[in-house]
């Protein structure tokens, strides 16, 4: 019964994705499946959903999951295809969200019988993929009963079915956008001492931010300084006027992370000094690290015990980055990664593709998960 509930709503959810801050349908979705439910909830930002059973004792745990798809175009030849071209759960929040309301029937169950002592929180949150959208609702939401935890599960095609994966500390990285935005003065060719090349300045730049990581990054840990795209210059017979670089910077370590941003102001300023073009960078702050807290993160690995999942403690955090991050400065969180892969059913390919792709069985596995850590959350007086 819970499965073919479970493969109904995610291949329902599949077919009808919608992007960051535009899913009023999947949000409609959410609100009509608690409603028959018997739960309540908020709604305090124009999409997404806070749904809630308030339990007889004081302590409260929550559970998210995000809501969006992506603005890629699915090439999965399934009868359950995207009916939104150019729009896709390609990085598998139809499944998180199918977890989360599936999770929140098992619960209103045991509310129903007078069984659920702590409150429990359902988050049903938008826009994970841009825009910060766990910032934008903790900013707009204040919980009745502060959480003692926080947890939450991400689908990972790169390992098994059965597989769940974690560490303790920081599981993904932080993402910040940087832009270097250059300004020289044009000159005709034939006179090019008369202005500030755009191009110099740019060459300058690349070759400073390339070895932020070689020199000013601690050896021993993890930290990508990246170069996405640049270009500089107009015409073929004039000094290039204007310039333009950008990348994104990936850390574990928010020290890191403004070793980074200072150097990127210096080489600004150097650049400005020795070329004579008009040289500014700007940031755009993503998402922090994701750091499973040491406590949250214990009690999540036990509770996997009581399940059939294999817990698998990775040596190494995940590059990407992950707005579940923001929920670490309301309550101890823990994140780990479902694994979904199945070579058999042709399951293989990774997040953010056009042919992503799971069983609904896997799921199973992760509402177990959810039971069983507000299972243990109840024994605990």
């Amino acid at each position: 019964m819970e499965h073919e509930y479970v493969k109904k709503t995610r291949r329902w959810l599949h077919q009808h994705p919608e992007l960051s801050m535009q899913e009023f349908e999947t949000t409609a979705f959410i609100k009509r499946e608690l409603d028959v439910l018997g739960i309540p909830y908020d709604t305090p930002l124009a999409t997404g959903v806070v749904a809630y059973l308030e339990g007889t004792a004081e302590r409260a745990i929550a559970f998210r999951a995000d809501i969006d798809a992506l603005p890629i175009h699915e090439e999965n030849e399934v009868d359950y295809r995207s009916e939104v071209d150019n729009v896709m759960h390609a990085c598998g929040h139809d499944g998180h969200t199918t977890m989360l309301l599936a999770f929140a029937g098992r619960v209103k169950k045991l509310y129903d019988a007078g069984q659920l002592a702590s409150t429990v929180y359902f988050i049903f949150q938008p826009s994970e993929e841009t825009e910060a959208g766990a910032n934008q609702l903790l900013k707009a939401y204040t919980f009745k009963k502060k959480p003692s935890y926080i947890f939450g599960f991400h689908m990972m095609p790169d390992n098994a079915e059965g597989e769940i994966l974690s560490k303790p500390g920081p599981i993904t990285a932080s993402a910040t956008e940087y832009r270097f935005f250059i300004k020289g003065l044009s000159a005709h060719v034939a006179n090019k001492e008369q202005g500030h090349s755009a191009g110099e300045a740019l060459t300058f730049v690349l070759t400073q931010v390339a070895q932020i990581q070689q020199f000013h990054l601690p050896g021993l840990r993890h930290n990508i300084v990246h170069i996405g795209q640049f270009h500089a210059g107009e015409a073929i017979n004039t000094v290039p006027s204007n310039g333009y670089l950008e990348g994104t910077i990936r850390t574990y370590h928010a020290d890191d992370l403004a070793v980074v941003k200072e150097q990127m102001m210096k080489i600004a300023e150097a650049c400005t000094t020795l070329t004579g073009a008009q040289v500014e960078v700007k940031f755009s702050d993503g998402y922090p690290s994701t750091y499973n807290h040491e406590e949250a993160y214990a009690f999540m690995k036990s509770a996997s015990e009581d399940t059939s999942l294999q817990f698998i403690e990775k040596d190494e955090p995940y590059l990407f980055g992950e707005d579940f991050a923001f929920y670490g400065d309301v309550a101890p969180t823990a994140f780990a990664f479902l694994g979904c892969r199945n070579v058999d059913k042709h399951f293989v390919t990774g997040l953010h593709t056009p042919t992503l792709n799971f069983d609904e069985q896997v799921l199973l596995g992760g509402i177990d998960l959810f039971s069983a850590i507000l299972t243990r959350f109840e024994a605990v007086q």
